[in-house]
């Protein structure tokens, strides 16, 4: 592997770049009109353009893809995370091609990207599931199954994620009419309207334990992250490690990771998710087979680069570090800097960028390819940067991301910035006690008190 092509845009793109340039592998940028002017476009050896803005006509555009690769003399492509990156058509195109896919299989792809199939890959391995559909569900199936283990449950898509194709019934009637607008947008999202359903864990947390597999058969964990803190099913805040767990727990979840990577035969970096309950009983809910936006939290804990492992083992050499030298050292904190107006129920604010100032110090790190001056476009995410702080303990942590925060200044556009220093200040994220129901049962109190 000598040259790669990222297929992608953003911090993760300028993130891959920076990997392969300290690997000395060549790198190429693609990008739309709207991203001509963007940083990874200027970091990378070679920039090629693949088509007008909408992401359906580049980024998503597998055959001009293919084609820049050619055009450049790729000789592996590295993913990121959205676009095409969880896209076993796409992996399996690269391979047709000759081309080396940084990541895993398109047969694991595919297995555990139906989040139904994942299930009874888990189950296969031993590993608990939460009770509800045997794989992918009909309506009829659906409501047997909720009548036996009981109202809410979750209606899920088995594809995609996001949070998109996910529905709350808390009855009989609400689950029939949940199905079909469940299936509706998950059909139109991403193709595939199949669906199943689950018990709904009241006050759960959401908890990934980061894996890396090679070719040799090696596997690793690198420990948990916490992500509870979500908006619409949207992370927000990430930490690791996770203030809910105790070793006992930690070590069973890992291995419980573990166990579903092996099962799924699983190469190159991944993410093995689990909802931990009330009582401290935890349960598998998908994998995500690419590198997460919150990867850094784990490298800041661990010391190990996510994204050149995943370029080493793409090219056929072992996992870098074994699992005896990996310590989970300190704590870690994400918090995602959005272009939106946390005020307007966070509409996005596309725009110019008009001052930039980011925050430095000791255990202080930004991702963002952003600069003063730069356009944010309208048509994609809306991620500009990720602030990730490190401590020797969870309280240093939070300390240092609340003065990175204060510190962090952006002009021109609106962002989350307030959002999270708010959040910081409250009581309960202080102290670790939260859920994944936490921001918007906080925010509907905040509404009913100003009403």
């Amino acid at each position: 592997m000598q040259k790669v092509l990222v297929a992608n845009r953003g911090e993760i793109a300028l993130r891959a770049i920076r990997a392969c340039r300290e690997l000395g592998l060549a790198s190429v940028a693609v990008f739309s009109t709207a991203d001509q002017d963007a940083l990874h476009v200027r970091r990378a050896d070679e920039a090629v353009c693949i088509g007008p803005p909408h992401a359906r006509e580049s980024y998503l555009n597998i055959t001009v893809i293919l084609q820049a690769a050619r055009q450049a003399g790729a000789d592996a492509i590295y993913p990121g995370y959205g676009f095409l990156a969880e896209n076993p058509v796409f992996a399996a195109a690269c391979r047709d091609e000759e081309l080396t896919f940084v990541g895993p299989s398109p047969d694991a792809i595919e297995a555990m990207g139906d989040k139904a199939e994942a299930r009874l890959v888990a189950a296969s391995a031993g590993v608990p599931t939460i009770p509800g559909t045997e794989g992918r569900a009909s309506l009829d199936e659906a409501l047997e199954v909720a009548a036996e283990i009981g109202y809410p449950v979750m209606v899920k898509a088995a594809a995609g994620g996001g949070g998109r194709g996910i529905r709350t019934a808390r009855n009989e009637s609400e689950l029939g009419e949940l199905v079909v607008q469940a299936a509706m947008e998950a059909g139109a999202a991403f193709g595939d309207d199949a669906l199943y359903v689950e018990k709904l864990l009241v006050d759960a947390r959401h908890v990934e334990v980061q894996v890396l597999g090679d070719s040799h058969g090696g596997l690793i964990h690198l420990f948990e992250r916490e992500c509870s803190l979500q908006r619409r099913r949207q992370k927000l805040l990430e930490e690791s490690p996770s203030p809910a767990l105790d070793a006992q727990t930690r070590a069973a979840m890992a291995d419980a990771a573990l166990r579903v990577a092996r099962a799924a035969g699983y190469e190159n970096a991944g993410t093995v998710e689990f909802l931990l309950d009330r009582d401290g009983a935890f349960y598998f809910i998908e994998m995500n087979t690419r590198i997460q936006v919150e990867h850094p939290v784990t490298e800041m804990v661990t010391g190990v680069d996510l994204v050149k492992e995943q370029l080493r083992i793409a090219a056929g050499e072992p996992v870098g570090v074994s699992q005896e030298e990996l310590v989970l050292s300190g704590a870690a904190i994400e918090v995602r800097i959005n272009a939106e107006d946390p005020e307007r129920s966070f509409l996005p604010s596309p725009g110019q960028i008009t001052a930039l100032e980011l925050p430095g110090g000791p255990g202080t790190r930004v991702d963002t390819a952003a600069y003063a001056g730069y356009h944010v476009p309208p048509f994609y995410d809306s991620l500009i940067a990720k602030l990730i702080c490190w401590g020797r303990d969870r309280a240093e942590a939070l300390a240092r991301t609340r003065r990175a925060l204060e510190e962090f200044r952006v002009e021109g556009i609106h962002t989350t910035i307030p959002f999270h220093l708010d959040l910081l200040a409250d009581e309960a994220v202080q102290a670790g006690d939260y859920h994944v129901e936490f921001l918007e049962q906080r925010t509907a109190r905040s509404e009913k008190m100003s009403a």
